[in-house]
């Protein structure tokens, strides 16, 4: 292949007379730039400078937008006379903090409010309870079974009733449970000894009914039921063998009183002190 050849530099310019000369060189600073660039490129950056100093519009109006979201509207204008801040036209006349005092009497308050509900509230509920109470039918009286013969009349307590027929010959009525107490009435001839008299229908009646190895005296003392007087005695019978339990048995004797005598005789087996109880409210309650 031919290479091309090279053409040669011309001269600045050329004219009719000659080469023209070449334009003065620009002096150059220290940067190496000329110094009419380097002016207009320091006067760029100060302009520049200037324009990031200074804020611009639109940031001015959102930062405003900004702030102004919590001012009230339209602002408050000062009336003559009124000493408040110029923020006042916008977020109103300032308040001042509460005393701590303030604050001490409205905890007190409250507490004598919350106090004063409760005690409203149980002071209803007492109310009901009493009238709820009172509103209740009053339970009907116990029981009683009578005795026409003797002249008497005794309770009977829960689960009790009046026997048909007394097991014992001569008792005019009985009663129980019918498992294992029966008290037997009926009536009796006057005695001169109240006590004597009590002690041999005792014995009687421990042989008759108790059939005892071993029989000893629990009680024997005067007594007054329903303004009668007269003499109780209670035994207690225990057994050699180990089927029969120990039995209880107690007589009471009532003379006085202007009425005629009546004896009461209970029996219970096995002895249980709840049975003693029971024995012991229904010749309380003869009348």
């Amino acid at each position: 292949m031919h290479e091309r050849p090279r053409r040669t530099r011309r001269p600045y310019s050329t004219g009719p007379d000659g080469p023209r000369p070449a334009p003065p060189e620009r002096p150059v600073n220290e940067t190496g730039r000329h110094a009419g660039e380097t002016g207009r490129r320091v006067g760029g950056i100060d302009r520049h400078a200037s324009e990031i100093g200074r804020p611009a519009s639109g940031a001015g109006r959102h930062a405003g937008e900004t702030d102004r979201s919590r001012l009230t509207w339209p602002p408050r204008i000062p009336e003559p006379g009124d000493d408040l801040p110029p923020s006042a036209r916008w977020y109103g006349t300032p308040i001042p903090p509460p005393s701590r005092r303030t604050g001490r009497l409205r905890r007190m308050a409250r507490a004598l409010l919350v106090a004063g509900i409760y005690v409203g509230v149980i002071t209803g509920i007492v109310a009901g309870m009493v009238a709820v109470i009172r509103a209740l039918p009053e339970p009907p009286p116990p029981a009683r079974a009578s005795d026409p013969a003797a002249g008497v009349s005794h309770p009977l307590p829960e689960g009790w009733s009046a026997g048909a027929e007394p097991p014992v010959t001569a008792f005019t009525s009985a009663a129980g449970d019918g498992r294992t107490v029966t008290v037997m009435v009926r009536p009796a001839e006057p005695a001169a000894d109240a006590r004597q008299a009590t002690a041999e229908l005792g014995d009687l009646y421990a042989r008759l009914l108790l059939h005892g190895d071993e029989v000893d005296v629990v009680d024997d003392r005067p007594i007054t039921v329903g303004g009668r007087t007269g003499h109780s005695r209670a035994v207690r019978a225990e057994y050699l063998d180990v089927v029969n339990r120990p039995a209880y048995l107690r007589v009471v004797l009532l003379t006085g009183g202007g009425a005629r005598p009546v004896v009461v005789v209970a029996v219970a087996q096995p002895d249980d002190p709840a049975v003693r109880a029971e024995i012991e409210t229904v010749i309380q309650g003869l009348r």
